[in-house]
């Protein structure tokens, strides 16, 4: 497995983190102790040299006291065009439901029907408009 090298992403999150870190006027050794790394590795994360694990990442945001979206903003979400974020797909009424229905079934071989099943059917579905009206009668 090769190392990924820190990029764009990695520069805005150590930007965000120096920029709650100069808020809350503490300085790097403060954060570093804090978190339970050297001022030296602290300031490699807010220059983007070196990347931000998630676990670390969690520790930064609760010794400065943010959320941890706090230090992603600015990170633009990396998705297929088509493939819609789950947490947009639970905020309308019928996505919801099913989700909640199906977390109510305890048979795990009826979950996995009822995935199958619904998988199947989405294989078949005609995607767009036009499409739908290409398939219908």
């Amino acid at each position: 497995m090769t190392a990924r090298r820190s990029d764009a992403d990695d520069a805005a999150v150590g930007h965000n983190i120096r920029i709650q870190r100069l808020a809350r006027k503490m300085s790097q050794t403060r954060l570093a102790g804090q978190i339970g790394v050297s001022f030296q590795q602290l300031q490699k994360y807010e220059l983007g040299t070196n990347r931000v694990g998630a676990s670390r990442l969690v520790r930064i945001a609760a010794a400065l006291d943010v959320p941890v979206m706090t230090l992603l903003d600015g990170i633009a979400p990396r998705r297929k065009a088509d493939a819609p974020l789950p947490s947009r797909l639970l905020a309308s009424a019928h996505p919801l439901r099913l989700v909640q229905a199906f977390a109510a079934i305890e048979d795990r071989g009826v979950r996995r029907a009822l995935l199958a099943l619904t998988e199947g059917f989405a294989r078949v579905a005609p995607r767009s408009p036009h499409e739908r009206k290409r398939h219908a009668g």
